[in-house]
């Protein structure tokens, strides 16, 4: 890469690979790196720049690898190191690099680390690289303080000798010690490992929630303020270390942060020039179907991320929420409240959904900056929200005493080929079902039946990320806002290019064009409807 040309991180495509339910190379029902490994030519044709893929570290899988027990294994379900090396360097030959998750707030409670704590007991050197505490009452039976984990209940355990630990997630991820050095060193060790081996980056998990108050106040005495483990200024000391580290590496090594925060000026804290290179932009994702938000939420992340020079980065879907398809198959598609469960509005309308997420795909892929595609949102593919209780394995359903459905329903593994499930996700002499059933009526949502239609959701992406590539005015750069009707969103980039979206209940005249580049749905008399855009050459 010459001097004078951009960092790919600016402007890629990189879709989120959930591996468990990507592809199952080996038959056991459960995705794997030789899955992602056979699909890398699909993944070529589509056009994606890299892969995030969620945590494949050796893990009991209480959170299905989101509680890691060795950051340099990896785990035997997915594959082994010596696999995860051949992806990396057969996705490189395919011009699509390798962004893994990391997973710094907290371990497993298989971790060595954790249970040389447990060993040694209260006071020991061991216990310091976690945060224990003594409990409160005269005979230490309560919790020390009133934090409640993001999964329900708790956030604190307590263990056989009376001390409780914290877990601001379930009580199988004890969160680490971050004012501990023997901590900084480990993660920056394990950075290491990993850039050795060749990945262009990590994606690092809750990100703002790294540093706590070491009083650990209770939040019912705190007034505003500085929150006691979310988003504290000190978390950044770590990532200007991190920086440091991938600095060392040639390539442009990146880190996108998934960092909840209360303002946009805290988000760009994150992103100055000495700290991490992208975060995701949870505004966007949590925006509701309204041309008027959806402006506020564009105009609001480009302003203040460029006051400290960082790209954008656009998300619709991921594998904690519920899928766009179904959110926007709801007239109340609506905005819902950041580290709060989205509760939909009544049934969905999947047709009016995947129109909506047509649309949305081209305003997303028009903006300036970067774009993540979450395994399967190329595909149209719903929420599955009827999945039997007794199949549920998300421990948000447990932790909530059977109150919130969990995360499932977005991970039902993709489907590939063929008329039944599982749809060419496992191989045909499979041993075992997916882990998550796929519903009856998914073959006309397979990559083999929609590919070659030119009505698909998955050929309207590869149009629109093969243009993405070629037009000089897509990708990372500026936007300039033309004037339209109410529920109306129409944007110009330069050199010559307008997007325009249609989000109001009457059909809108596109505005003067040398000619159509692409279009969500069919356009009539040069009349966009309801619920389409278009990319047009000006």
């Amino acid at each position: 890469m010459s001097p004078t040309t951009a960092p790919w991180w600016r402007n890629a495509v990189i879709y989120q690979v959930y591996i468990r339910s990507f592809a199952d190379g080996n038959g056991d029902g459960v995705g794997d790196i030789a899955g992602i490994r056979s699909r890398l030519p699909y993944l070529k044709s589509l056009g994606v720049d890299a892969l995030w893929i969620n945590p494949w570290f050796k893990s009991p899988m209480a959170d299905h690898g989101y509680d890691v027990a060795d950051y340099r294994e990896i785990d035997p379900l997915f594959g082994t190191v010596a696999e995860a090396e051949q992806l990396i360097e057969e996705a490189h030959e395919h011009g699509i690099r390798i962004v893994p998750d990391i997973v710094p707030n907290h371990s497993s409670d298989q971790h060595a680390w954790f249970r040389a704590a447990l060993a040694a007991g209260p006071g020991s050197p061991e216990r310091e690289r976690f945060i224990f505490r003594p409990g409160r009452g005269p005979d230490g039976a309560l919790p020390p303080n009133d934090w409640d984990s993001r999964f329900g209940g708790p956030a604190w355990t307590r263990v056989a000798d009376g001390e409780w630990y914290l877990h601001l997630f379930t009580p199988q991820q004890p969160d680490v010690n971050w004012q501990h050095p023997d901590v900084h060193a480990e993660f920056e060790s394990v950075l290491r490992f990993w850039f050795e081996r060749g990945v262009d980056g990590f994606r690092i998990d809750v990100a703002h929630g790294l540093v706590k108050d070491p009083e650990l106040p209770d939040l019912a005495g705190l007034d505003g303020g500085v929150h006691p483990f979310w988003d504290r200024d000190e978390v950044h000391d770590i990532y200007r270390a991190w920086r440091k580290v991938a600095d060392e590496y040639p390539g442009d090594r990146a880190f996108v942060a998934e960092a909840w925060t209360d303002t946009p000026e805290r988000l760009a804290a994150y992103l100055r020039p000495d700290g991490l290179h992208t975060a995701f932009n949870f505004d966007y994702l949590m925006a509701s179907w309204d041309a008027k938000e959806l402006r506020a939420v564009i105009d609001g992340t480009l302003a203040m991320l460029g006051t400290v020079g960082a790209p954008a980065t656009w998300v619709m879907s991921n594998h904690d929420v519920m899928r766009h398809a179904s959110r926007f198959g709801r007239n109340a598609a609506r905005k819902w409240v950041a580290n709060e469960s989205y509760v939909p509005a009544g049934p969905a309308d999947l047709e009016l959904g995947t129109r909506r997420a047509r649309a949305a795909a081209l305003l997303t892929l028009a903006l300036p900056g970067g774009t993540y595609i979450y395994q399967g949102e190329e595909l149209g593919l719903p929420e599955i929200e009827d999945l039997p209780e007794e199949i549920l394995q998300d421990p948000v359903w447990e932790r909530s005493g059977h109150t919130d459905r969990g995360r499932d329903g977005c991970r039902v593994p993709i489907p590939w080929s063929g008329r039944t499930a599982p749809y060419g996700f496992s191989p045909a002499d499979a041993t075992a079902a997916p882990w998550l059933p796929q519903p009856a009526d998914w073959a006309p949502y397979t990559v083999e039946a929609q590919t070659g239609d030119g009505t698909s959701m998955l050929e309207l992406y590869r149009a629109a990320l093969l243009l993405r590539r070629e037009h000089p005015a897509l990708g990372d750069g500026g936007l300039t806002w033309l004037d339209a009707p109410v529920g109306v969103l129409a944007l110009r980039r330069e050199p010559g290019f307008v997007c325009v979206v249609n989000l109001s209940t009457e059909p809108y005249e596109l505005p003067g064009h040398a000619s159509v580049l692409l279009t969500s749905g069919p356009v009539e008399h040069n009349r966009l409807a309801p619920d389409q855009a278009a990319w047009l050459a000006v």
